[in-house]
């Protein structure tokens, strides 16, 4: 009830959120009442929620985007472009690899800016190409990956 209060900056505008009287709302906060009946228990969670899950996904963005990064766990079928015999056939494959935050910062950034899903995908193959592929640079410096194929991808925070 006290979140709900400092994020509504008030106590008569959470007892209209919750359909309650300002005055309920009061003896909440100063503990004269503790447990809600069901219903009330239910809309308090929900009204909760509703405004506490924008701030945490916002947080764990902007830690995978400055120092976390991400991890990417995906099926796919990867085909490479390089010297003429030095590279295997596409083939599908099951990868799960963390990268660095650049990449994720990156992938959010564009999926806000309204990218298509092959530019998300895109801009996740160049991160497994140069982290996993290439290993950020030690080997195989002309590789070019393509993302494709893809039956699944998850990211993970």
């Amino acid at each position: 009830m006290k979140y709900l209060v400092k994020q509504l900056k008030g106590t008569k505008a959470v007892a209209e959120a919750l359909g309650i009287s300002q005055r309920t709302v009061e003896r909440y906060i100063k503990g004269q009442l503790k447990r809600p009946r069901k219903d009330l228990a239910a809309r308090i969670e929900h009204e909760v929620k509703r405004r506490w899950q924008p701030q945490i996904r916002a947080k764990a963005k902007k830690r995978a985007a400055t120092t976390g990064g991400i991890v990417i766990d995906t099926r796919a079928r990867f085909g490479y472009t390089a010297a003429p015999g030095t590279t295997d056939d596409a083939r599908l494959r099951h990868l799960t690899q963390a990268l660095p935050p650049q990449y994720a910062a990156r992938l959010f950034e564009a999926r806000e800016q309204g990218a298509t899903e092959q530019q998300l995908l895109d801009i996740a193959a160049e991160g497994l190409q140069e982290i996993y592929f290439k290993d950020r640079g030690r080997r195989a410096a002309g590789l070019l990956v393509e993302f494709t194929d893809v039956d699944y991808i998850e990211v993970d925070l």
